[in-house]
């Protein structure tokens, strides 16, 4: 299978100047190191990927994709730099998902806090963001997985380019019978708990029920039913990136049984190798579901 087609990345502005320069001797000083250690990791990532395919493993994983920016400062880079790679990297996550027999993922890519970042900042973001939905649903290799997209969030206030790409890579691959991913755009946990409990309130009025017995007749189902995220199974396993320990409000609903795995590398630097060792956590564990 060939590799992701990469994301295009900026040229780098000469103002920058030796800054600039001495950040890009960091990356390929990083990117080096990476390479001289290559084999090891292959070996390694080999023998943990039949380790975890000799038990079950989640249906359904979500991810937090987080530490872009702080990636490519590390690195002296632009946000940009980040942003981008980290758009390739997501990518790259689906085809070790399908890789291995997940059936379901879903990505928050921008959430609704995320709109309220620096003018320039959220442009670049939108932009690279409806370039990776353009590539899932175009790509020859998406095809051929089957892969099905749906977006979830606030997409009224996503900027218009952004929203059109979401509602055509959804048209586009709808009803494909491969892995199902769902991207988080504009999302907000409390957001959605709201709207969710809006939309069952008022599907009740309309069916006759009076303001005097709404409490009563609110119920887990229909509030559940009113969700951004109805038809699809509840996260197995959730993991977040960029040594963070918190949800930041991420499906707060569905999250409810889901085991958590919090890893130290950003999100670009993130490996199939820190992947699997995700996987085998969650499958080391015993869910009892509160019982």
């Amino acid at each position: 299978m060939p590799d992701p087609q990469p994301i295009a990345a900026a040229a780098p502005s000469r103002s920058r100047g030796l800054a600039g320069f001495a950040g890009r001797l960091r990356m390929a000083s990083t990117l080096a190191g990476r390479a001289a250690l290559a084999p090891v990791y292959r070996a390694y990532t080999v023998r943990l990927r039949a380790e975890v395919l000799a038990r079950p493993v989640p249906e359904h994983v979500a991810l937090i994709m987080d530490g872009n920016r702080r990636w490519a400062r590390q690195l002296g880079g632009a946000a940009g730099i980040g942003h981008r790679h980290g758009a390739n990297k997501a990518i790259e996550l689906l085809d070790w998902c399908s890789d291995l027999g997940i059936r379901e993922v879903t990505l928050w890519a921008l959430s609704l806090e995320n709109l309220d970042r620096a003018p320039e900042e959220v442009e670049l973001i939108t932009e690279i963001a409806r370039q990776t939905l353009t590539a899932l649903s175009e790509r020859d290799k998406v095809k051929r997985l089957e892969m099905s997209l749906r977006v979830i969030g606030r997409r009224e206030l996503l900027p218009d380019r952004l929203r059109e790409a979401a509602e055509r890579g959804e048209a586009e691959t709808q009803g494909r019978p491969g892995l199902r991913v769902t991207l988080a755009l504009g999302y907000s946990g409390r957001d959605e708990l709201v709207e969710a409990a809006r939309a069952a309130i008022r599907t009740l009025v309309a069916e006759g029920v009076t303001p005097e017995g709404l409490a009563d007749a609110l119920t887990a189902e229909q509030l559940e039913a009113h969700l951004y995220t109805r038809g699809s199974s509840d996260p197995e396993l959730i993991i977040r990136t960029s040594g963070e320990v918190r949800l930041s409000g991420f499906l707060p609903w569905q999250s409810a049984y889901s085991e958590f795995y919090f890893c130290d590398a950003y999100w670009p630097a993130f490996r199939q190798l820190d992947f699997l060792r995700a996987i085998r956590t969650y499958q080391l564990r015993g869910r009892r579901f509160g019982r």
